[in-house]
């Protein structure tokens, strides 16, 4: 992804985004909710604060972004992040009608859905403890080999 963005410890003008969509029959937004704090804790950990803030995103409604308790401070507030004890990790909400509507799906289907947008390059801080997300773009191999790699 590409954005108009000033760079500085947790966002960047570039980032690689995971997308997830879900629809079925009688899917709510407490799916949608459950699913995201199942991840965010799988991937971050037991400990990490999770929340939710109404949003505004074209194809969902209602929309939310979720926040996670800072890694660097532990949600008491740093610079890291802007000294408000959370960082967004993703954006996210229930499918709007129309777009489903727009798929093909009629109305007569009984379809709803949710679908989120995760910033990969914040949730590799949250889970490394990297306080500046401008060090995964620098190319420094000292800083990468760090890492392990899968293949």
């Amino acid at each position: 992804m590409y954005r108009r963005d000033d760079d500085d410890a947790t966002h960047s003008h570039q980032f690689t985004q995971m997308e997830g969509l879900v629809v079925g029959k009688g899917i709510t937004i407490s799916d949608l909710k459950g699913t995201l704090e199942l991840m965010a804790k799988r991937v971050l950990g037991d400990k990490r604060r999770i929340r939710f803030r109404p949003s505004y995103f074209q194809f969902t409604e209602p929309s939310v972004e979720v926040d996670v308790s800072c890694h660097i401070c532990d949600g008491k507030g740093c610079s890291t992040c802007k000294h408000t004890g959370w960082i967004e990790i993703l954006g996210a909400g229930m499918v709007h009608p129309a777009v489903l509507e727009m798929a093909g799906y009629s109305s007569d289907d009984n379809l709803t859905g949710f679908a989120f947008g995760l910033g990969i390059e914040r949730v590799a801080l949250l889970k490394y403890g990297i306080e500046d997300i401008r060090l995964l773009y620098q190319n420094d191999l000292r800083f990468l080999k760090q890492f392990e790699r899968f293949e």
